[in-house]
């Protein structure tokens, strides 16, 4: 089991600390990673790929064709029911080519990084390192303030949950436009300073009264894990989540702007009839802890069945995970949020867990049961502001939806 709960697994895990370290400063070689972006503007071409497996099943095919036809560039699903699994993919990796996304593809998974964060600082909770109830104040003393953001009054688990109030970062140049993006795309700052900035704004609210997502709470769970342990985020969810769980295909970036290879080209459209802009080179770091995780569809997967299957947190710790609270903006699903983890009910009666990623050209999608037993994780290349509301409810989530509730029975 990977679960932590005495002393001499801890003391074990400060062993893959050690090794891990390595993986975090070394990762994939040089030779595993593209150098420049395709040019950008070009058309979609056609062509699409269906998975090798015999038992996909037709639906998921068609479902993610009309992912496709909604707007991604390409698409690649993987469905795991029980021992069984299928996959399926549309589009193209590379706009100007009929090349189809390679199956072991690598991907910027965004926002789904928050539910590995998250699982550290649960971690550090069972083992008595740190309390929910813990003020950001106690651990990171004089960040937060300034506008009437108060690190007294905000709580470790009003991050994890995103009812802190605080304002999101808006101040980071290279998301305005292609000219601005294409001057910006190396750019880099320290978490501190990425908070510093987020702190010129007041809050939206009153902490603990109100659910608002907002980055700069899992920048600061980034910076509470090191203000803990001693060692950086990256360091702790590598030694305690991706080298456990042999997840080759998973790792943090660093200041790294390249993918490695396989791996689909990202584009994204900055407004409505512009050309796509090619944003595959992409420095993530300022995303951090919130966002920057690079990882696989299968590996992704297998996260989610190691936390819901009880291998990275005890029960108590899962169970305070599972706490939502709700989410207007997705109340149309049955959406509420955890501490990192989202809750959407499914058309065919419960529902389950999971936690969306968006980055500047790639989203993820996907999700498990409460059981474990049938998850799916979807990711797509291709994307804008304009697209993501009519692309999710025209099909990203019904295929999604479809999967949990249909599986390959």
């Amino acid at each position: 089991m990977v679960r932590r709960t005495s002393r001499r697994r801890h003391a074990a895990r400060v062993a893959w600390t050690a090794a891990a370290a390595l993986l975090v400063v070394a990762g994939p070689s040089a030779t595993q990673f593209s150098v420049a972006p395709a040019a950008s503007g070009t058309s979609v071409a056609p062509g699409t790929g269906t998975a090798p497996e015999a038992d996909t099943p037709s639906y998921l095919r068609r479902d993610t064709e009309a992912v496709h036809r909604a707007g991604a560039v390409g698409v690649l699903a993987d469905l795991r029911d029980g021992d069984r699994r299928a996959r399926a993919r549309a589009g193209v990796a590379e706009l100007g080519t009929d090349r189809p996304v390679a199956w072991h593809s690598s991907i910027r998974i965004g926002s789904a990084t928050k539910t590995f964060t998250a699982t550290v600082v649960l971690q550090l909770v069972g083992e008595g390192r740190l309390s929910l109830d813990d003020t950001v104040e106690r651990w990171l003393p004089g960040l937060v303030t300034g506008n009437g953001n108060d690190g007294r009054a905000i709580t470790i688990r009003h991050l994890l949950q995103h009812t802190s109030g605080l304002p999101t970062v808006s101040d980071l140049p290279g998301w305005e436009n292609a000219e601005q993006f294409e001057k910006h795309r190396y750019d880099a700052h320290d978490p501190r300073y990425v908070v510093k900035l987020a702190m010129r704004h007041p809050p939206s609210s009153v902490p603990g009264t109100r659910w608002e997502y907002s980055n700069t709470n899992y920048i600061l769970a980034g910076l509470v894990i090191q203000a803990v342990t001693g060692r950086s985020w990256d360091q702790e969810v590598t030694a305690r989540i991706i080298v456990p769980l042999k997840l080759t295909g998973t790792f943090v970036p660093g200041h790294r702007p390249y993918l490695p290879l396989p791996h689909p080209h990202t584009y994204y459209q900055f407004a409505e009839g512009e050309p796509w802009f090619d944003t595959t080179v992409l420095n993530m770091k300022d995303m951090d802890a919130e966002g920057s995780l690079v990882s696989t569809t299968e590996d992704l997967g297998r996260f989610h069945a190691a936390l819901i299957g009880g291998k990275l947190l005890e029960r108590a710790e899962l169970a305070e995970m599972m706490k939502t609270v709700p989410v207007p903006q997705f109340a149309r699903w049955g959406g509420r949020y955890g501490l990192g983890l989202t809750w959407f009910d499914l058309s065919c009666g419960g529902g389950y867990w999971t936690h969306w990623g968006d980055t500047l050209g790639a989203s993820t999608r996907g999700g498990i049961t409460p059981d474990g037993k049938r998850g799916i994780v979807v990711s797509t290349s291709g994307n804008g502001d304009h697209l993501k509301v009519p692309m999710e409810d025209a099909a990203l989530h019904p295929l999604v939806d479809h999967a949990l509730c249909r599986g390959l029975s």
